[in-house]
């Protein structure tokens, strides 16, 4: 099956086909550095990372624009308040939100051009819309004509003829029409500003993101992403002004993503459920931050809230606790299977990592419904989990090699998502402390802490086959204060590790 995607100029789900065959050409509306990124903005970001990921996974090459506003109102009032210069306060930002990514594991874009650089090019387009007839100066102002161009409000599905005036427009009595929109404001004291051909001013808001993907991507490409909130007006006077501006079609698939609630409640300041993601951070893994947030299709609202984090930590822990128990099977290879594994389960873990990418594709390609593509994961992991739990692996080659290939494969749509293994496969760097534990209770001379875990498992056997369950009790306790957990299986006990406290 085809790519299919949700066309929010259509109001259909489409076949996927790229202007350029094998390239995609995606440009995201990226944030204003005025502040630390909300949760909400997280989700926009990590769901165009999501796609990005996928669309590189079915093949193509993407080339990934996402711009930096640097210079903004809200960014010039902070700066204000803080006593200090606009582009000291969209600096400052601009790191931390590549930082804030880089921590939640989306990747950088190909290009991420800010407002600031592109100041030529906005002129330029500005220009182009004036001979054009498009827009018109009043005074040092710059405004788009907003009913010279018919197809407005062809995105939003809104009829122009109704609309007032929204979000970032400014009502103005000099303008022709109260949704005529700023391309160009003249300078105010103590604001940045640059020199024009109506006088020194800043670029208006919506006009960077047409410039910036003209310039980066060429005319009519192939995706813009943003929140749905940014149909109207942002995206929808994109259109107006790139349209006007070059006589071609903007965009050839518009996608949108969902909006995010905190305990089913708009996130806002006065409620007091304001979410910064670096916060969340600091008490959560990325990896089950990225996941909560995948098992909603991404055009769907989201619920976040500590409840639901816990459980997609719960969730998190089912998906890869099969690799961990692999990789523990595999530094134990001598303990022999204690279980014939039936024709019907080889089967069974034979096929299902085939079932699993299928399913997981098939999720996919309808307009990227990561929450059926988790669910096929799931289903891998159950079925590993089954097979591990009834008949181990122990020194077994056939076993070895068919689990194994079922882990690549999960281990490789895990990274499709973005989703990693924190710690890596093994899970958290062990504590130091459990090599001396291993030598009080276990005999061990060495310092190597994972052989120190396993001389206190292999201490904690011979204590059992003994009866001696205060010893047996005492590695078990020992090791529990560390922060492990002993799986007793058919190959053996094992241990799943938490860094504590």
């Amino acid at each position: 099956m085809s790519i299919r995607v949700y066309n929010t100029l259509s109001r259909t789900k489409e076949p996927f086909v790229s202007r350029d065959p094998g390239r995609v050409a995606m440009y995201v509306c990226g944030p204003t550095v005025y502040n630390h990124i909300h949760i909400g903005n997280a989700r926009t970001f990590l769901t165009f990372d999501m796609i990005r990921r996928y669309l590189t996974f079915a093949g193509f090459e993407v080339r990934f624009v996402q711009n930096i506003t640097d210079v903004d109102d809200k960014i010039i009032a902070r700066a204000a308040e803080e006593g200090r210069s606009a582009a000291e306060v969209a600096e400052e930002y601009t790191l931390a939100f590549r930082n804030a990514m880089d921590a939640l594991g989306v990747e950088p874009p190909t290009v991420a051009p800010k407002a600031t650089e592109t100041i030529a090019g906005m002129i330029d387009m500005t220009e182009r819309l004036i001979d054009r007839g498009h827009a018109y100066v009043v005074d040092q102002d710059v405004y788009f004509a907003v009913r010279s161009f018919p197809g407005y409000g062809k995105l939003s599905g809104r009829n122009i003829d109704d609309l007032e005036s929204g979000a970032r427009v400014e009502v103005d009595d000099r303008k022709q029409d109260p949704l005529d929109f700023a391309l160009w404001k003249a300078a105010k004291p103590g604001e940045p500003h640059w020199s024009s051909p109506w006088g020194e001013g800043r670029p208006g808001w919506h006009l960077e993101c047409s410039v910036m993907s003209e310039a980066e991507l060429g005319t009519t490409f192939d995706i813009h992403g943003g929140a749905c909130d940014l149909i109207f007006p942002h995206h929808e006077n994109e259109i107006a002004q790139s349209e006007a501006a070059t006589g071609k079609p903007f965009v050839r698939y518009w996608l949108h993503g969902g909006l995010l609630q905190v305990n089913a409640e708009k996130m806002s300041k006065s409620l007091g459920n304001f979410m910064l993601l670096k916060d969340v951070l600091e008490k959560y893994p990325a990896p089950v931050v990225r996941l909560l947030m995948l098992q909603t299709h991404y055009r769907s609202p989201l619920d976040f809230s500590p409840d639901r984090l816990g459980e997609a930590s719960r969730s998190y822990e089912r998906l890869v606790t099969p690799l961990r128990n692999l990789e523990w099977a595999k530094r134990n290879r001598a303990v022999p299977t204690q279980v014939e594994a039936p024709p019907a389960a080889l089967k069974a873990v034979e096929d299902a990592p085939e079932i699993a990418r299928t399913s997981f594709i098939e999720a996919m390609d309808d307009d990227f419904n990561s929450a059926g593509a988790l669910a096929a994961l799931f289903d891998l992991v159950r079925v590993l989990n089954t097979f591990l739990e009834q008949h181990g692996i122990g020194h077994n080659a056939l076993y070895a090699g068919r689990l194994d290939a079922a882990a690549e494969v999960l281990q490789e749509l895990l990274g499709v998502l973005g989703v990693s293994v924190e710690g890596g496969i093994y899970g958290d760097e062990y504590p130091a402390d459990v090599v001396d534990m291993a030598r009080d209770l276990a005999g061990y001379q060495g310092a190597d802490v994972h052989e120190a875990v396993e001389a206190l498992l292999a201490a904690r056997a011979v204590a059992r086959t003994e009866r001696n369950w205060a010893a047996a009790d005492a590695v078990r306790d020992g090791l529990d204060q560390l922060g492990f957990t002993i799986e007793d299986t058919v190959s053996g006990a094992r241990v799943t590790f938490h860094p504590v406290g």
